[in-house]
C-alpha cells in the first residue's frame, strides 16, 4: 500500500507560522460552531377538499343518494309529445329507430320522478348505453334478442311485457303511446348486483366556467342537429337559465308539466348506424347504432361549442371525450347526447 507523507520543507514552514503566531499576542480567532441552525417548520396548508358530486351530473350535493341507475326507453314519435318525466333525467341519450323517427334513453339517478310517459320497447344500441352504467333498464318490452343482449351486457331489465310492476295504461292516450312508468316502483325491483350509486360517465368541471367548451370553444346560439330526414333536434342557449333549450324542429320541446325541456350539455356523436337483420311489425329494418369505436363530434355547453373526439373501448366501457388528445369536461348539469348517423345525419352551428 503507498502511503502519501507531506514534504520536510511544507511541514517546517507551517510549524514556523504556527509559533509565530502564537508570540505575538494576538487573540485567537472563536473557534466555528458545527452545529446547524435550526430550521424553520413551515406549515403546509390542506390540499383543497374534493367536493361531493352527483355521479352523473357532477353537481355538487351534501350526500349521494345509495341507489343504482336507471334508465327508462322513452317515445319521441309525435304521438308520444308531450312527454313525462323526461326534464328530471340526469343524461338524455337520442337514437334513431325504424322509420327515422327516433327514442331516448333517459338515465335517472339524482332525481327520481313520480312517472314517466310514454315508456317502449329496447333496441339493439341500447345495451351499449346503459352496460356502463351498471344499473337497470325499463321498457315494455322487445323482440327476444334484443332482451337476452340486455341481460348479457350485465344490465337488470323491468320490463312491462314479462309482468314486472311499475307499469299502467294512460286512459287519455291510445295503445301504444300510453304505457305509464313508475320509476319507485322500478328501483324497488333492483336485484341487489347494481353499482350503487352508479359510475360516472362524463367528466365534468368544477364549475361551468371552467367547461372546456366555455374555456377552448366558440361562441354558439344555436345548434341544429338533423339526425334524420324525419327528425331536426333544434337547441337555442338561453343565457339567464344557463341552458340550452331544446325544440322538435321549429316547435319547443315541452314535458307535460309545460317545462320545455333543457340541458347545461348537449353531446354530439358521428356514429355509424346500420340495419339488421331484424324487423319491425311494420316491415322496416331495425337499424343499430355503433358505439364501440371512435369519431368525431361536438360538445355544447355555457354557450359555446367545441369540435371533439369521441372513443368507447368497449362495450362496458363509457364514451370519452376529448380535444386535441386532451380530456374534455362538461358543465356541471344534465346532458343531452345526439347520436348522429354519419351518412344521414348532419349539424350546424350559429
Amino acid at each position: 500500500m503507498t502511503v502519501r507523507r507531506r514534504p520536510a520543507a511544507l511541514a517546517g514552514t507551517l510549524l514556523a507560522v504556527t509559533l509565530l503566531a502564537a508570540c505575538s499576542g494576538e487573540p485567537e480567532p472563536a473557534p466555528t460552531s458545527t452545529v446547524a441552525a435550526p430550521v424553520e417548520s413551515v406549515a403546509k396548508s390542506a390540499p383543497p377538499a374534493v367536493p361531493t358530486v352527483w355521479p352523473l351530473t357532477g353537481v355538487a350535493t351534501d350526500e349521494v343518494a345509495q341507489r343504482p341507475a336507471l334508465a327508462i326507453k322513452i317515445e319521441n314519435s309525435r304521438e308520444a309529445r308531450p312527454q313525462t318525466g323526461l326534464e328530471a333525467a340526469d343524461t338524455v341519450w337520442e337514437e334513431v329507430v325504424e322509420g327515422g323517427i327516433t327514442r331516448f334513453v333517459a338515465v335517472y339517478h339524482s332525481t327520481v320522478p313520480d312517472v314517466v310517459e310514454p315508456v317502449r320497447s329496447v333496441r339493439p344500441m341500447d345495451p351499449a348505453i346503459v352496460a356502463p352504467l351498471d344499473g337497470i333498464l325499463a321498457y315494455s318490452g322487445a323482440q327476444q334478442p334484443f332482451i337476452d343482449a340486455v341481460g348479457a351486457a350485465g344490465v337488470q331489465s323491468v320490463i312491462m311485457d314479462a309482468g314486472d310492476a311499475g307499469f299502467t295504461r294512460d286512459p287519455n292516450r291510445y295503445a301504444p303511446h300510453n304505457v305509464l312508468g313508475d320509476p319507485v316502483a322500478f328501483l324497488a325491483q333492483d336485484d341487489g348486483e347494481r353499482t350503487t350509486p352508479p359510475p360516472a360517465q362524463f367528466a365534468f368541471a368544477r364549475a361551468a366556467a371552467h367547461a372546456t367548451a366555455v374555456v377552448q370553444g366558440t361562441a354558439t346560439r344555436h345548434l341544429d342537429v338533423v339526425l334524420s330526414p324525419a327528425q331536426t333536434s333544434a337547441w337555442a342557449w338561453e343565457k339567464k337559465s344557463g341552458t340550452w333549450l331544446r325544440s322538435e324542429g321549429t316547435a319547443p320541446s315541452l314535458s307535460t308539466s309545460g317545462v320545455q325541456h333543457a340541458a347545461e350539455n348537449v353531446v354530439v356523436l358521428d356514429v355509424e348506424v346500420v340495419d339488421t337483420s331484424y324487423r319491425d311489425p311494420s316491415g322496416a329494418p331495425v337499424p343499430e347504432t355503433q358505439l364501440v369505436g371512435s369519431g368525431t363530434g361536438l360538445v355544447a355547453s355555457g354557450g359555446r361549442t367545441l369540435a371533439v373526439e369521441w372513443s368507447k373501448k368497449s362495450l362496458h366501457d363509457p364514451v370519452v371525450l376529448t380535444a386535441d388528445g386532451d380530456p374534455v369536461e362538461l358543465a356541471p348539469g344534465r346532458t343531452w347526447v345526439e347520436l348522429v348517423p354519419t351518412r344521414t345525419g348532419s349539424y350546424s352551428t350559429s
